[in-house]
């Protein structure tokens, strides 16, 4: 066996038998997978069975099964080498990793100047989900942290995640997803919610004012992609007051950090 490979192919299967059980398909195929990473050349059957320590006909089955679903391409030489649906995978890894950076780098710049608390959330289903925050320096604090999940129409962030979507999917999602918040004034009409989302995202600016929390309001911009899909939001959370006080500064300091992320990233 290649000593390059020994520790990748051999520590999961020790790990295995030592638990007494059998090695899994899926392990065998991550075997099969870290192999040819290492070696970074197209291998034949045989000698993935040998570097991985597996029976020649369970290989054969394995690889049979990753070239089917793309994970692997057979050469003209009967080797096989990594497939396409990897690349895929890779690159939105490697662009989510891209995106926190630069986002993340962009909240804390905002945080400062706005002097408020900054979040930069994404969706999650029938839920927009925190993915990263910065507190604001001073004694004000938000129930949301990073994790949190709250349904769609309940934040300023939710409609502008959906805005881009067809009219009838936007809706349909609006319909089954809305609920009550715990102040009792976040929207639950899927026609209203549904035509502020399209319109908040045309502005590039969504407000939400004690429809999550009492006395609490947000102020959100998209990060959209040249495709114009909405994939985040960077939000300013603070105290409702300070929003009628000086509304201009923090929607122009939200716009103008959503539209340096989108510069950074290529997206604009």
């Amino acid at each position: 066996m290649d000593t390059k490979f020994s520790e990748a192919a051999e520590a999961p299967v020790s790990e295995k038998r030592s638990r007494g059980a059998r090695v899994s398909g899926i392990d065998r195929a991550l075997q099969i997978l870290d192999f040819l990473q290492a070696e970074m050349k197209p291998a034949g059957a045989y000698a993935v069975a040998k570097a991985v320590g597996a029976p020649l006909s369970t290989v054969y089955v394995i690889i049979e099964d990753l070239v089917e679903k793309r994970l692997l391409q057979r050469r003209t030489d009967g080797t096989v080498w990594l497939g396409p649906r990897l690349y895929h995978y890779g690159l939105a890894y490697a662009e989510s990793l891209d995106f926190l950076n630069v986002a993340t780098h962009e909240m804390q710049d905002l945080c400062r100047e706005v002097e408020e608390t900054v979040q930069i959330c994404g969706r999650d289903g029938d839920h927009m989900v925190v993915m990263a925050m910065a507190d604001g320096p001073g004694h004000f604090r938000v129930t949301s942290k990073v994790g949190s999940r709250v349904p769609l129409n309940w934040t300023a962030s939710g409609r502008l995640l959906l805005g881009h979507l067809p009219d009838k999917e936007r809706l349909e999602i609006f319909r089954h997803a809305s609920k009550v918040s715990p102040t009792g004034r976040a929207n639950t009409n899927p026609e209203t919610l549904s035509e502020a989302s399209a319109a908040a995202l045309r502005e590039r600016l969504s407000i939400q004012i004690n429809e999550s929390d009492f006395s609490v309001a947000c102020i959100a911009s998209p990060v959209c992609q040249p495709s114009s899909e909405c994939v985040a939001t960077i939000s300013i959370v603070l105290p409702e007051h300070r929003v009628v006080q000086d509304r201009d500064r923090y929607t122009n300091a939200v716009r103008r950090a959503a539209e340096r992320i989108e510069a950074t990233l290529g997206w604009r």
